[in-house]
């Protein structure tokens, strides 16, 4: 008897030292854990692919960036296995798809282009380059607001999406294509939204104090944190300090979710650890394992199905194509898009090489120029009727008309080949200081000459 109490006894005592141990030391998911529901998931997404090679239904291509982060290429994706199928970068990269000159269709927003160069990354198809008729990055930028620095399109996700695009679809060299003092006003302008509670909504709030008093919500503070992140913001930055205790107070202290409008659901906690993930902050660390020992990742997890599909709310057995994808990137630990895998044969990467040279085609290009404190930023259709063209060509086309309009007003000189030594009257006297960068490369001279290639960012800077 007195042994048995004894042994009781000691049980107690482990028991009240578990429950006075720090959070961080109660059970979390292990590595294991998560490999192993990444590894269950993947075979149900890839169960929904067409015999196309498209992954049809709402959301449906989002899965190609899930597949990234777990490290499958979109050129290895075939319907059933079988390798005589179209593959999903084939399907996805067509002239009827990301490479139709208009494609998505009348009626397109901006954050149609944004998803898309997200996708497109990660199925290792360049967003500039899909085609020669098509470039989303270009198509991202003719919806810079000139009125508004830093903002893009004309909803707030329009300018926190096409950050997220234009600093996570790298160059095929892994480059940021588009300058830092661009992303600084963008930056500036997503700070200027963030809700007195410390995280964002999809409206934009910046100057309406009742709107910044509203209440924010998990998943576009999660795809906000994120875009920051990605633009070279610290995650000790007092803007990210005051979004993650957003989240931490949203936490469920049974089940680890965040707590939502609607209700804990995968989507909502997925996209809040995107956020995390891409702000280097751990989601099973300290401050995200409630009392109960539950962390945003335990919640993942619990929400999968026997079938590898994660479903949507917190009850129920019916699968979500979208949350399945949506935490399959998250536990896998990337952002809202991933480098693409090399496939298993052929090239890395699908895209054009050269400009269309039909009589009546164009093709769109991304230019920013910066001078004396003033940054123009537009998108300009060229015919160049030739595989490649100048920059000189570039810049005259831009006079003639951008988009935005006004991006180029003059350039000198106005004929040859040599240095370019001024632009839109500046500097004067006419200097040749000027510099470009292509594609986020390494700066050099710009020259009425300069070559520029099908789908090129192009960077003019007076130094």
């Amino acid at each position: 008897m007195q042994s048995l109490k004894r042994r009781l006894a000691a049980l107690a005592v482990v028991a009240l030292a578990a429950l006075a141990a720090p959070a961080s030391a109660l059970a979390t998911s292990t590595p294991e854990q998560i490999s192993t529901a990444i590894a269950k998931g993947l075979p149900y997404m890839e169960g929904t692919q067409a015999e196309s090679g498209s992954f049809p239904g709402f959301g449906g291509d989002w899965s190609l960036t899930s597949f990234a982060a777990a490290g499958k290429a979109a050129a290895d994706l075939h319907y059933k296995g079988e390798s005589k199928k179209p593959d999903a970068r084939s399907f996805y990269g067509s002239a009827t798809e990301y490479g139709s000159p208009t494609w998505p269709g009348a009626g397109a927003v901006v954050t149609d282009y944004e998803r898309a160069a997200l996708v497109a990354y990660a199925a290792g198809i360049d967003p500039a380059r899909p085609s020669n008729r098509q470039n989303m990055l270009a198509q991202i930028v003719a919806q810079y607001q000139v009125a508004s620095p830093g903002y893009f399109g004309s909803t707030f996700n329009g300018t926190v999406f096409g950050v997220l695009a234009l600093t996570g679809a790298k160059s095929q060299a892994g480059a940021q294509r588009f300058p830092q003092s661009l992303l600084n006003l963008s930056v500036a302008a997503i700070k200027a939204n963030q809700h007195t509670d410390g995280g964002w909504t999809w409206e934009k709030a910046a100057g309406n104090e009742t709107a910044l008093k509203r209440p924010s919500e998990p998943d576009l503070t999660g795809a906000t944190m994120a875009a920051l992140c990605g633009a070279g913001v610290a995650n000790t930055d007092t803007t990210i300090v005051k979004a993650k205790a957003y989240l931490v107070g949203l936490l469920e202290s049974a089940t680890g979710a965040f707590g939502s409008e609607f209700g804990a659901n995968t989507d909502s906690s997925s996209w809040a650890v995107q956020g995390l993930n891409t702000c280097g902050i751990n989601s099973q660390g300290t401050e995200f394992t409630t009392a109960a020992g539950k962390t945003p990742i335990d919640f993942l997890i619990s929400q999968q199905l026997a079938s590898g599909a994660f479903r949507y709310g917190t009850s129920g057995t019916v699968a979500n194509q979208y949350s399945s994808q949506d935490a399959v990137r998250a536990l896998a630990g990337a952002g809202f898009t991933a480098a693409p895998p090399t496939p298993k044969a052929g090239e890395k990467w699908a895209a054009a090489t050269s400009f269309a040279t039909g009589a009546s085609e164009s093709d769109p290009l991304a230019l920013v120029i910066e001078y004396g404190g003033t940054l123009k930023v537009c998108s300009v259709s060229v015919a160049p009727k030739a595989t490649t063209t100048t920059l000189a060509t570039v810049l005259e086309t831009a006079m003639t008309g951008s988009t935005p309009s006004g991006c180029v007003s003059g350039l000198q000189p106005t004929t040859g080949t040599g240095a370019i030594t001024q632009v839109n009257g500046y500097p004067e006297p006419k200097v040749a200081a000027w510099n470009v960068s292509i594609d986020g490369a390494t700066a050099i001279q710009a020259k009425r000459s300069t070559a520029i290639h099908v789908g090129d960012t192009i960077y003019l800077k007076y130094e």
